[in-house]
This record gives structure tokens, sequence and C-alpha cells, in this order.
């Protein structure tokens, strides 16, 4: 391959979109990011869940064929439907998506100390057993290490409700499950999140400067803070921590 074409080929992002409202303000956020990285050399790809009517409910449709169809187990026939390519094709489509992508970006409102059901759906049947993770094929040696993740949100509560003395708070912690058991279980470094609060109830003038904010940290997305998340060289053959020695003692 020609070194000079390699050095001129953009970079992929994906953004995975989830909000029933076209016009709402997480699609702005959305478009937001898009924009930034589209000017700063980025080739960005789009899964609008709402609008695709993705399903997010894992089932055996799933699966084309079974390697056991008496009974389902789900994450041995993702193995199963990806070696044979026997999986649904909606599912096929974004896993190409994703992988293809050295970026992953996830925007959304946050429901319930969580993701919208729609975008957890679309996680569950994506990320593929196998494919993405399996065994001790997790965090830093899982098969997304040395790509990427931002998630981009925004929530009803105020500023000062969050961190550690709010009253629901870190937002890295109420985003665990996402951040951690998902991002970070299958490789991603993940970046810190960008949260807009309190958006319903503030001024047009201050969405506007939320969406500035917003546009600044993605082009500075290389210099953002990144979460910390276990390293397999810290456990043993069976993910027990490894004694470390202080001062001669174990």
């Amino acid at each position: 391959m020609n070194p000079a074409m390699t050095a001129q080929t953009p970079r992929k992002a994906h953004i995975v979109y989830a909000h029933p409202e076209p016009k709402s303000f997480v699609a702005a956020m959305r478009d937001r990011v898009s924009e930034r990285l589209t000017a700063g050399g980025w080739q960005v790809g789009l899964s609008d869940l709402y609008a695709m009517g993705f399903n997010p409910v894992a089932s055996a449709a799933d699966f084309v064929e079974r390697e056991k169809p008496d009974y389902l187990v789900y994450s041995l026939e993702q193995r199963h439907g990806w070696q044979r390519r026997a999986l649904a094709p909606d599912i096929l489509a974004e896993v190409e998506a994703v992988r293809e992508a050295e970026l992953l970006v996830l925007v959304f409102p946050v429901f319930w100390f969580s993701v919208p059901a729609i975008m957890k759906g679309w996680i569950d049947r994506v990320f593929l057993s196998g494919l993405f993770y399996g065994g001790k094929r997790i965090y830093d040696r899982a098969p997304m290490a040395g790509k990427r993740a931002l998630v981009v949100t925004s929530l009803g509560g105020r500023n000062h409700m969050f961190g550690e003395a709010g009253i629901h708070g870190q937002i890295d912690l109420m985003l665990r499950p996402l951040l951690q058991g998902s991002l970070g279980y299958v490789g991603y470094e993940v970046f810190k999140p960008f949260v807009a609060y309190h958006v319903p109830y503030v001024t047009h003038a201050e969405r506007g400067a939320m969406l500035e904010q917003l546009g600044r940290e993605t082009d500075a997305l290389s210099q953002r803070e990144v979460l910390v998340f276990p390293s397999l060289d810290a456990y043993d053959d069976v993910l027990r921590p490894v004694a470390q020695c202080v001062g001669g003692t174990r």
C-alpha cells in the first residue's frame, strides 16, 4: 500500500445516538460532535437507533442458524453466529460499523441513572461474545484495545447534585455499568463523559453555551482525561489480585 495514501486515509468515528425526538437538544449534541469530528478530519458514521427502528430485544430471532436449537445460550450462539455470519442483518451491519471505527461515540439522555432501553439493547445485541470479549480477553487485553470511546449525555439534574458530596453521587459511578462494564470491558480506552446538566430547565442561550463547550472539548479530544479501569497485569491466571510487595513484605 502506498504510504502517502495511508497517511491521507481519514480516521473513522461512529456515533450511536438514542433519543425519540429528532429536534431534541441531544440531537443537537450529536450534530455538534459530528461537525467537529468531520472538521478535524474524521470520517463519521451514524446509527440513529430510534429512526432506524432498531430492535433492542435480544432473542433467538437474532440467529439465522443455531448451534443448539433446543436450548438458547445467547452468548454462545453469538459466537457461533459470528463465525458463520449467521446473525440478523441489523446486527451484522452494526458490528461492522463499530469494528471499522477507531472512535465510538454514544449520545443519549440519562434515563433512571442509565442509558435508554434501546441503547442498552444495542449493546446486548452488538457487543458479540467471542468477538468483543471472551474468557480473559477483557479490559486491556480485549479486542477493542487501542480504540477509544466517548459518552455524550444530558440530564435534568443540576451540576451540584453530582459529585462525591452530591445527592446523586458521581456521574462516572452512576454510569459505571456502561463506562466500565460495557465499553471498558471490551477494551475501549474511555474518555471522561461529557454531561450537559439541567437541560430542560435552562435558557436557550445556556443550551447554546453547552453546545459551544461540547464543540471545544470535541476539538481537544486527544487531551481529554481517560478513565482508569483494571489491567490484567495486576491479576493472576484466575483473575485474583496479584499480591504487591511493600517494604519487602506481602
